[in-house]
């Protein structure tokens, strides 16, 4: 897999982790695979699926999906690197909050993320 496996066309997978909107989890931040556009937690996040699809899927490529950043990382190379323009959106709302949702964050998220 190389840069050339980008698809900059293909739209996120929605607003938030979408295996977290799944099953009614929270995140602290989100990243987007730039090959297929599933949106996941970060590593911060208690169940860290944007590492997840990268070990299940092999896609090794992911943008931040935080307002105002426009970074790419490698999981495989684990450094950052230049990618494309992605289709938009290009961030979650910037009304949404984060760490999030606000609406199932429970009293003691800040001990359960990983630092």
């Amino acid at each position: 897999m190389s840069l050339n496996d980008i698809d900059p066309t293909v739209p996120p997978s929605g607003e938030g982790c979408a295996d977290c909107e799944a099953v009614g989890g929270w995140w602290v931040h989100l990243r987007r695979c730039a090959v297929c556009g599933h949106v996941g937690c970060c590593d911060t996040s208690p169940a860290q699926h944007a590492t997840a699809h990268f070990h299940t899927s092999g896609h090794r490529y992911v943008r931040s999906f935080e307002p105002g950043e426009s970074w790419f990382w490698d999981f495989v190379a684990s450094d950052f690197v230049d990618g494309p323009d992605l289709a938009p959106p290009v961030s979650r709302p910037a009304t949404q909050s984060s760490p999030g949702p606000a609406s199932r964050l429970p009293a003691d998220w800040r001990e359960l993320i990983h630092r």
